[in-house]
């Protein structure tokens, strides 16, 4: 089920859930990889959630009321198509991808890290192979250009943010917010529970696609030692903020 509401007059949201679920993400993804091969005129942009799409349009090229007719149509295919397994729509289906990232689990780059492991009584290696042992699943992307939030880690390391935000967060930093784990694209403020870096370069503006993710993409972190971080050009941050 899904339902589309106005939200001004040039922009559009399709609800397909109301809490979040990670069965809707392959929904969402091939609904927004179909909007995007359409690129029709009245299309501005396509901003996809946890449990909804943004749809930025052009109301002098194409009406509410036409977007509606458009989209209702489209949405009683995918779901014929969903039902069915079929995991590629003919129009324009998204073919979602694994994404390896190599992480460095350290206190020189994971401030969190032991106080995590002591809050869950856990060790620190039990820490890093609970959260590097899932495949995660990118249910959006927000909060800062590249930052894919990806869901859902192990419930024994789940844990909330920062009740106050650090005024600085290196880029490549590795965090735990609830159920939720991201990596940071860029230096920016931030009160995710950092564990570990990342030592890739994940947006790159000058470039297209300037990130690797999208969403119904599966991400998995692969535990890396200190010297093969430096070596990747991965940076210590021995002064937190």
């Amino acid at each position: 089920m899904f339902k589309i509401e106005p939200v001004s007059e040039c922009n559009a949201i399709v609800y397909f859930g109301d809490h979040i679920d990670l069965s809707l993400t392959p929904k969402i993804s091939q609904f927004v990889a179909y909007l995007q091969s359409l690129s029709h005129p009245a299309l501005v942009e396509v901003i996809p959630s946890y449990t909804s799409v943004l749809i930025q349009f052009r109301p002098s090229v194409l009406s509410f009321k036409q977007l509606v007719g458009v989209l209702q149509f489209y949405m009683g295919q995918l779901e014929k198509d969903l039902q069915q397994g079929d995991a590629q729509s003919e129009a324009g289906g998204y073919q979602a991808k694994i994404i390896t990232l190599p992480v460095y689990y350290g206190e020189e780059v994971g401030p969190d890290l032991a106080a995590l492991a002591k809050t869950k009584g856990l060790s620190v290696d039990e820490i890093i192979q609970r959260h590097s042992q899932p495949l995660y699943t990118v249910c959006a992307i927000g909060f800062a250009p590249g930052f894919a939030f990806l869901a859902s880690v192990d419930e024994a390391i789940a844990t909330p943010r920062h009740s106050e935000p650090r005024r600085k967060i290196p880029a490549g930093s590795v965090g735990i917010a609830d159920q939720q784990t991201a990596v940071y694209p860029n230096e920016s403020p931030g009160g995710w529970q950092i564990i570990g870096n990342c030592p890739l370069t994940l947006f790159r503006p000058d470039q297209i696609p300037m990130t690797p993710f999208q969403v119904g993409d599966q991400v998995q972190f692969i535990p890396m030692t200190k010297d093969a971080f430096l070596a990747q050009g991965g940076q210590l941050w021995p002064q937190w903020k």
